[in-house]
């Protein structure tokens, strides 16, 4: 069997954990490959909101085993309150949730130096969610990493103890911040203990025996592929690989192993924090797309940029992934909108490119703009592709062609209902 991939193609939150929910009842497990609190996935069902942060989006569904996987970082705190979340909805996460002993763990001083650090930074700050992500993925890289499997060595408290005292030497560099560093640690210490009710295992061995076994796993991507280390648009990136080589590394696969790869685009395009946004709008257009479209990050509440639909930059993401279907979410947003532009090329200067350059972040880059009549009508009652009005149907179809890959999926909102399959 293969491992199929589910990630994002923007700059993040572009309705995964959705889509993961959705297509979960396929799969027998559903593995988280990166990322740490910083993401935030957002289910909606039986009238309740429910948003992870570190659990996969497959929890809420009976007789799956969730995975969360090497490459995760996790922080004990915000994986309690997500506990005790899903406990409230009715789930025992202890039946069916599984953490990779080679995760790494997010400790007090991390989200610290995270906050000093960005601090330190002023004007010219990457927009961190300051949730210890960055440094904890330093610690890792720099072989300094306390790893959820630690936590069953007797010399536990001797790694936690050197690597806080590290951290200290490192924050001396900055000035000092606003953080009650032993009530911090206090917490964590005792939710350290939430998570070693859970059951760790060897994840690298466990995902290719349920492979050999015939099984279906489902890989779930967290932030969006512009967001990734190597390929975003660095350094206003995180800290992982977000693209589809990245589930290789963070669940222990080979890339021989990796069936569909599932790439989630808005119908526009948002983006969370600093760094080159190049069809972002700054008129009534980019307003009502917040508005409308209730943009604002599920992790930390920040309002999103928003702009029209990139092509150049998913033809990009799509050719880094090597994606083989598409799904288009919040489509509705655009539903009152009797113009709806999409970005075809870039102008750099004098010259025209449909190309992501290597100097994203200082280029001046003003995009292309090809204009589509919208459908001005609600998408809400919609349930198949055929009820689409030809106006949306157009605006879907010509994606597809410049991409050269076809949408599987169209949401038309939050809910789980709301989601037409082709």
């Amino acid at each position: 069997m293969a491992v199929d991939v589910i990630l994002g193609l923007q700059w993040g939150d572009e309705g995964k954990g959705k889509i993961v929910d959705y297509l979960a009842p396929k799969y027998d497990l559903i593995c988280r490959f990166q990322g740490g609190p910083n993401a935030g996935h957002t289910l909606n069902f039986g009238g309740e909101k429910h948003v992870l942060h570190t659990i996969p989006s497959g929890i809420f569904r009976e007789n799956l085993v969730n995975v969360i996987g090497n490459g995760v970082v996790i922080d004990p705190i915000t994986l309690a309150k997500e506990l005790k979340a899903v406990r409230a909805a009715g789930v025992v996460p202890e039946d069916n949730l599984l953490v990779s002993k080679k995760a790494h763990l997010i400790l007090p001083t991390h989200r610290m130096l995270d906050q000093a650090s960005e601090a330190f930074k002023g004007k010219a700050k990457i927009g961190s969610t300051l949730r210890g992500i960055g440094p904890t993925y330093m610690d890792k890289t720099g072989r300094n990493g306390l790893r959820v499997g630690d936590l069953e060595s007797a010399d536990f408290e001797q790694k936690y103890r050197v690597l806080k005292e590290k951290h200290a030497l490192l924050l001396k560099l900055y000035p000092e911040i606003d953080f009650d560093l032993e009530a911090e640690e206090n917490n964590w210490l005792a939710q350290v203990e939430t998570l070693r009710k859970l059951r760790f295992i060897d994840g690298e061995y466990f995902v290719n025996e349920a492979l050999d076994q015939g099984k279906h796993v489902l890989a779930e991507g967290a932030q969006g592929s512009m967001l990734d280390i190597d390929f975003g648009t660095y350094p206003y990136v995180t800290s992982s690989n977000t693209v589809t080589a990245g589930a290789c590394t963070g669940l222990g696969i080979a890339p021989s192993k990796i069936g569909e790869v599932i790439g989630i685009t808005k119908a526009y395009c948002t983006r969370v924090g600093s760094g080159p946004f190049p069809t972002e709008l700054f008129d009534g257009d980019g307003e009502n797309l917040a508005r409308l479209g209730n943009e604002f990050g599920a992790t930390t509440g920040r309002p999103r940029r928003c702009g029209w639909l990139d092509i150049p930059q998913l033809k990009y993401t799509v050719m880094i992934n090597g994606v083989t279907q598409l799904v288009m979410t919040k489509i509705d947003v655009l539903d009152t909108f009797s113009e709806i532009k999409i970005s075809t090329s870039y102008k750099v200067g004098d010259k025209c490119i449909d190309h992501l350059p290597f100097d994203i972040v200082d280029q001046k880059m003003k995009p292309s703009l090809e204009a589509f009549t919208g459908w001005s009508q609600s998408l809400d009652e919609v349930r198949t592709y055929q009820e689409l009005p030809k106006e949306a149907t157009h605006f879907i179809e010509s994606i597809e062609a410049k991409l050269g890959v076809g949408f599987s999926m169209i949401s038309t909102g939050p809910e789980r209902s709301k989601l037409i399959p082709r």
